[in-house]
């Protein structure tokens, strides 16, 4: 098995030889600006771990791992434009509306959310596709009431707009791994977790969110509980789940 660093790798890998539909003419361009500002591929990683857990390919589990990047990309593409969070840096580099235009930012999300279903219906059931639409509206719900919506409930928004892609990192490996949707409740329990672990902790760096509505040393308890829900419900798997606690451990404790 791949550790999460060798993983992160492969995934980096193949977004660079990521072949973009040749109709998109100029518009390619900012998309794979998009990519390059990068991140840390957490969630095509975690999509990659449950897919080598269940003794998937790598190259088998790939296009559902780039998917759900893809969607997570698009989203901070809007998110950045100015009718949303009006943000003109991402991660230290201009904002691809303020690199390329507002236009061009509008279109370049469009298209990386187009490629991440073409890359998603490659598989031939369309339960990889399907948990990608379902997670892409949950997030975009997520996003409205955080963004549109007064006196929203933090959790509820917390669950949607960041829970619902880490849920999906788990649950379109699943369907590109071939497990059997009757095998597959507990690894299910386990990505409800994720996202929630992942956000508490964002929340505790950026000192917002859970941080403003429990204290420091609240939302500290409520990270280290998700977490322990989170190994609890993978010891409920039958599979290798030590590269999955490992990243598990690592979302707990990321400064970053």
């Amino acid at each position: 098995m791949h550790s999460p660093e060798e993983l992160r790798a492969l995934a980096e890998e193949a977004l660079e030889r990521l072949d973009l539909w040749p109709e998109l003419h100029g518009q390619a361009t900012s998309v794979r600006y998009s990519l390059e500002v990068g991140g840390k591929r957490v969630r095509p990683v975690i999509a990659l771990a449950v897919g080598e857990a269940l003794g998937a390919p790598v190259a088998q589990v790939m296009p559902a791992a780039l998917a759900i990047e893809l969607v997570h990309t698009f989203s901070l593409v809007h998110d950045d434009l100015p009718a949303m969070d009006d943000d003109e840096e991402r991660r230290g580099q201009p904002s691809t509306w303020k690199k390329f235009g507002e236009g061009v930012g509008v279109l370049a999300g469009d298209a990386l959310l187009a490629e991440a279903v073409r890359l998603a219906a490659r598989y031939e059931s369309s339960a990889v596709a399907r948990e990608l639409a379902e997670a892409t509206l949950g997030m975009i719900g997520g996003q409205y009431l955080d963004t549109m919506v007064e006196g929203y409930d933090l959790a509820a928004v917390h669950r949607l707009k960041t829970g619902r892609l880490f849920y999906a990192s788990v649950t379109m490996a699943l369907w590109a791994a071939e497990l059997p949707e009757a095998e597959q409740a507990p690894w299910r329990a386990f990505a409800e977790e994720l996202g929630l672990l992942f956000q508490i902790v964002d929340d505790i760096l950026d000192e917002d969110g859970y941080v403003r509505e429990h204290g420091t040393e609240g939302a500290r308890r409520y990270a280290d509980e998700a977490a322990e829900r989170a190994r609890a419900r993978l010891g409920e798997v039958d599979a290798d789940i030590t590269v999955l606690r490992d990243i598990v451990d690592s979302l707990a404790v990321r400064t970053a």
